[in-house]
């Protein structure tokens, strides 16, 4: 288990089909399970927004998309106390480190997150 939140299994199998899913061949993901208190605290220094969310997505190497080998994804921090679904949230935090963004998308990132959650099932 990832603290009490999902078995690793799952974790890495959700991260995997999300990987994939962008044609990403290797890379490394962190994905880690916080407290309210420190997802606020992020979402306050990073994204100037007060209190504490589900997901945030800290990507690393999002602008170099040519990267020979296994590429640095970035980190997914989840805080399963606002979360509704935690493998789903695993599933939307890598989404956004591959580069997709629902904000600015036609809902391919959503259609896809749903898709990926159906393999999952």
């Amino acid at each position: 288990m990832i603290g009490d939140a999902l078995p690793a299994g799952r974790v890495e199998e959700a991260v995997g089909y999300a990987v994939a899913s962008a044609g990403i061949a290797a890379g490394h993901v962190a994905v880690e399970f916080v407290s309210a208190e420190r997802i606020a605290e992020l979402n306050a220094v990073w994204r100037g927004k007060d209190g504490p969310t589900d997901v945030l997505s800290f990507p690393v190497d999002e602008d170099e998309l040519d990267v020979a080998g296994e590429r640095e994804l970035g980190d997914v921090f989840i805080c399963p106390e606002y979360t509704v679904d935690l493998l789903e949230a695993v599933v939307h935090g890598v989404l956004h480190l591959t580069g997709m963004d629902h904000e600015v998308d036609d809902g391919e990132m959503l259609a896809l997150q749903a898709e990926i959650m159906g393999w999952l099932a």
